[in-house]
């Protein structure tokens, strides 16, 4: 068994946090993490490396944030919206 984490697994869950923590950014941060997850599964799958539970970890907050920012984006509209007819 190799030793070594995976790089592309630890820059998923990286940007699965910020993804949650960064406003709007968050977004692009998401995305960014699932295509580094759908990276990191490949390589590890080939050279068997560890760090798949910090590739799914990534993939859980990256899903999470980007749900959360979209949310966050049309509750913004929904509040502009009715604060501009109303």
């Amino acid at each position: 068994m190799n030793n070594r984490t995976n790089t592309s697994s630890v820059i998923s869950l990286t940007f699965g946090i910020l993804s949650l923590l960064i406003p709007f950014i968050g977004l692009i941060l998401g995305i960014i993490s699932i295509v580094y997850w759908r990276k990191a599964v490949n390589e590890i799958n080939k050279t068997n490396e560890n760090g798949r539970g910090f590739a799914t970890a990534g993939l859980i907050c990256s899903i999470i944030g980007i749900v959360f920012q979209l949310l966050t984006i049309l509750g913004i509209v929904a509040f502009f919206s009715v604060a501009i007819s109303g």
